[in-house]
């Protein structure tokens, strides 16, 4: 079987944006003239997306409308839901916080991550451009605090590998390892780190004594978050940069701990959240409050007070501490004016949690989220991936820049994120990311959005959980190798995949978010088209096998004219850009019979060559790339959607690299036929600006590939 047009195969259908009103929305003014925004993320851990109380607004906004008889409030985040946009159709990376953490960081989805992959945790993500890199190159001071979940070394005591301050964070605060966000006292047991890129000698610190012990995980990240952003802002009156906080909260995740204390009244620069230093320690003020020690783990929020069992006065408490915070930024950000060109973004790495964690002295019993309905009228959990478990609560606010009170139902994923921050901050996208920018639909432009990628791959050995809510066929189901892919703006889900050529079970997500309505029957082509998109999109990753890796990847249909097109653009790049997603038209475009970047035209230069690679029989195949030895020269290939070769980031110009992307052989497993190939290339212009492109595979020992390989599509699709 072939594919279609491979532009065509694997995007979600546009959605558009509505007001609270059912209105469409119209762009806030002045929005051209908007300098670069200061960028909060704030992640929470297992936070539901029936958890956010104003997702259960506008029910006929969500395809199903469901009865809830318990309810606990989030007044910040209703206000931040009131004054910028819901996206209640947006879906993490994997239902589980691992793998979800390392395609947000990094911008691609999980199909493409090399290292933290389906359900590996504690490893380093690979040295690419995250959101913490692409910002600082833009100008930006970036800080992580909280969790960090995707690096090496921890609480083993071994040397840190993947940690934020070397994936492009110039400050770190917070715990490196992902058990350590079972633990929300975590100096009791965990190693709490602190990393300062700015004093004179840098170096990563293990801080876990100067941390008391009465100290609550939400309470000591969300008061270090206001220092440092207190602290950055008197620095930025001298240079004038603007900040990025990635704040990862581990609340609510298990163990069910809650504070010792109420929230300090007040907020902003002189109430809330107070960082404080006595007696050799440091933490937020309420480690210090003589109530914290004798009445640790025991506060619950008068609303949540009226609930008949602990666990879900515990659970609700945890959110709403979590909502405190958001109250206190905002208010931090108003007494520092700032807030109106400050974008905060709230969202959770996965679905609702059923578990009770691994901390034993603060252990009251696993979660249930059949009390408030944490999965809202979807079925699923963390680790299924049913919608419950992957479509997260997400809310955009920015004054600035983002209209109020718009609802959007528009697909979209994590690996959206880092494409979107680098559009904000006014840098391109990197080649490598998967994702595309969501401003058009964050700014009220929702029909000039492009169309994204929603992809997802887990394996796990458990079962849907047999909930009443759910429906008969999806309790208890096998979950195993589980697969992802939207095609059409309609959902292909398998689980349990042990073949490749698995049928998929298609649903229209929209308006049936419970997946109750089976489509496949009546659509064999568009079942089609999914496997191969599920093929073409992806790489095998050694750490973690599957049954797609030596699946072939399909060939299109398409007529093919000698050649491939090149487009020439002007600039300095950081990086090899996503040239589809530039802000800059092209300088020139012609067509050349080889890879070329030889094009007259502007010095520092990008050129992007697009057609088809013709492959002359089934089988695996490797690719090579050497780019000139100029200082700067890098490149990026894409076959499909899939990425091919990475000569960007760490990049050694003159170098060959290979498409195993790693040091063990990893081959691209094709049917013989036309592959559509994308090369970037970013460098200087001269005599010595070349690319040269080699391949091996079946019979067809290493070699150039031939000039006769190439071609395009006349008609430009």
């Amino acid at each position: 079987m072939k594919l279609l047009h491979f532009f065509t195969v694997f995007f979600a259908a546009l959605v558009p944006c509505m007001t609270a009103s059912g209105q469409a929305v119209k762009p806030a003014s002045g929005q051209a003239k908007t300098s670069k925004p200061n960028i909060i993320f704030i992640l929470v851990d297992d936070m539901g997306w029936g958890d956010l109380d104003s997702n259960w607004s506008q029910e006929n906004l969500n395809g199903r409308t469901v009865g809830r008889k318990n309810e606990f409030k989030t007044p910040a985040l209703s206000a931040m839901a009131r004054e910028g946009i819901q996206l209640r159709r947006h879906y993490s990376a994997a239902p589980v916080c691992a793998p979800a953490r390392a395609s947000l960081l990094l911008g691609v989805h999980q199909g493409t991550s090399r290292v933290v992959r389906n359900n590996r945790f504690d490893h380093p993500i690979e040295d690419s451009h995250t959101l913490g890199s692409v910002l600082k190159e833009a100008g930006y001071d970036t800080a992580a605090i909280g969790k960090w979940g995707v690096g090496g070394g921890g609480q083993s005591n071994g040397p840190v590998t993947g940690g934020p301050h070397q994936r492009g964070f110039n400050y770190f605060y917070g715990i490196l390892d992902h058990l350590a966000g079972h633990f929300h006292y975590p100096s009791e047991s965990r190693d709490i780190f602190e990393y300062n890129g700015y004093a004179p000698n840098p170096e990563w610190k293990n801080i876990k004594e100067q941390v008391p012990l009465t100290a609550y995980s939400t309470d000591l990240f969300g008061a270090r978050a206001k220092q440092w952003i207190m602290d950055q802002r008197k620095s930025a009156r001298k240079t004038g940069k603007p900040f990025f906080l990635y704040l990862a909260f581990p609340a609510p995740h298990g163990s069910l701990t809650v504070p010792g204390t109420p929230y300090p009244s007040g907020g902003g620069v002189k109430g809330g959240l107070q960082w404080v230093k006595k007696n050799g320690t440091e933490s937020a003020n309420t480690a210090f409050d003589p109530k914290a020690e004798k009445d640790k783990d025991t506060y619950i929020y008068p609303d949540n007070s009226r609930f008949p069992n602990e666990v879900a006065k515990r659970h609700s408490t945890m959110i709403r501490r979590v909502d405190d915070v958001v109250a206190d930024l905002i208010h931090l950000l108003k007494d520092l004016k700032i807030d109106n060109n400050t974008m905060i973004v709230f969202t959770s790495d996965n679905g609702p949690h059923n578990e009770g964690g691994a901390d034993m002295k603060h252990w009251h019993g696993a979660q249930n989220p059949q009390f408030f309905k944490s999965y809202g009228m979807m079925d699923g959990i963390k680790r299924d991936c049913w919608e419950g478990g992957m479509r997260v609560p997400t809310l955009v606010r920015w004054p600035a820049r983002i209209p109020k009170g718009q609802v959007s139902l528009q697909p979209g994923q994590f690996h959206d994120w880092l494409a979107t921050l680098a559009d904000a901050a006014g840098v391109p996208v990197p080649a490598r990311s998967d994702g595309v920018s969501l401003m058009p639909t964050l700014t009220g432009h929702a029909d000039q959005q492009k169309p994204g990628i929603v992809y997802t791959e887990y394996n796990h050995g458990g079962k849907t959980p047999g909930y009443k809510d759910f429906l008969g066929e999806h309790k208890g189901a096998q979950r195993g190798q589980q697969q992802i892919v939207f095609v059409d703006g309609l959902k292909g889900l398998r689980m349990g995949v042990k073949d490749a050529d698995k049928d998929f079970m298609i649903f229209d997500t929209l308006k049936d978010p419970q997946e109750s309505k089976d489509l496949a029957a009546s659509k064999p082509e568009l079942q089609a088209r999914m496997k191969a998109a599920a093929l073409s999109n992806r790489r095998a990753s050694h750490p973690s096998k599957t049954v797609f890796d030596t699946a072939l990847v399909p060939a299109v249909e398409a007529k093919g004219v000698p050649g491939l097109k090149w487009s020439l653009y002007e600039g300095e790049f950081p990086w090899v850009p996503d040239f589809r997603q530039m802000k800059t038209p092209a300088v020139s475009q012609g067509v050349t019979q080889t890879p070329s970047v030889k094009m007259n035209g502007p010095k520092k230069r990008g050129v992007e060559l697009t057609g088809y690679v013709n492959v002359p029989e089934d089988g695996a195949y490797t690719f090579y790339l050497t780019t000139d030895a100029n200082k700067g020269s890098k490149a990026f290939v894409r076959l499909h959607g899939m990425e091919l070769i990475d000569a960007d980031k760490v990049y050694d110009p003159g170098t060959e690299v290979s498409s195993d992307l790693g040091k063990e052989s990893n081959p691209v497993y094709l049917k013989a036929g036309l592959h559509p190939i994308r090369i970037g290339y970013v460098g200087t212009a001269g005599s010595g600006s070349t690319l040269t492109l080699k391949w091996k595979g079946p019979n067809l020992p290493k070699q150039e590939i031939p000039v006769s390989a190439f071609s395009h599509s006349p008609d430009g699709k």
